[in-house]
């Protein structure tokens, strides 16, 4: 098996591409070990000293290391976990895991129509970057986002989400007056 890594944005996460799917729908986030848990792939990635995050997107891993370690230090046994892991065939879950995808049937029109531009447009092209974007509410003129993966924390997040994610919102949607980000 040969893993592929990008680097991203984000100085302190990178991308691991295993070549196989890693979630046939949706995303998942590991913030800490005990999040983790839920996961055997990540708790394998969190036993390594210096791992802060780890998100699952469809096809990629995105590991964020702590600022107290170099990537040199311990890139390798990122690598090594998770061929470990997909050489075995583990599952990526423990029984009784979902998804959590979002009931839409509560939302009104235009925050049908602003969802829909940030899955089309925008989440593919964060996902190149190891990392998503959620959208959370619109509220007053004021879009929500969540930024997870390799975007959270990303130094360029901030100008993604005014220079990108505001102007194009705005161009389609006249009613957005602005974007902001959220912590989960």
């Amino acid at each position: 098996m040969f893993i592929q890594t990008e680097n991203t944005p984000n100085p302190s996460t990178v991308k691991f591409i295993p070549g196989v799917p890693v979630m046939e729908s949706g995303v998942a986030e590991f913030v800490n070990e005990d999040a983790a848990k839920q996961s055997p792939l990540a708790e394998r990635i969190f036993e390594i000293r210096g791992v802060q995050s780890v998100f699952f997107g469809r096809d990629f891993v995105s590991v964020t290391k702590t600022d107290a370690v170099e990537w040199g230090a311990i890139k390798a046994q990122i690598l090594g976990a998770v061929m470990q892991h997909f050489t075995m065939g583990e599952p990526r879950f423990k029984d009784g895991h979902t998804s959590g995808a979002a009931d839409d049937s509560l939302l009104d029109e235009l925050s049908k129509q602003i969802k829909e531009l940030i899955e089309t447009r925008v989440r593919p092209a964060v996902a190149q970057d190891g990392g998503d974007i959620i959208f959370n509410k619109f509220e007053q003129g004021v879009v929500y986002l969540t930024m997870r993966g390799a975007c959270s924390g990303c130094p360029s997040s901030t100008v993604t989400l005014k220079n990108g994610v505001e102007n194009m919102l705005r161009h389609y949607v006249p009613e957005v007056l602005e974007v902001r980000q959220t912590l989960e």
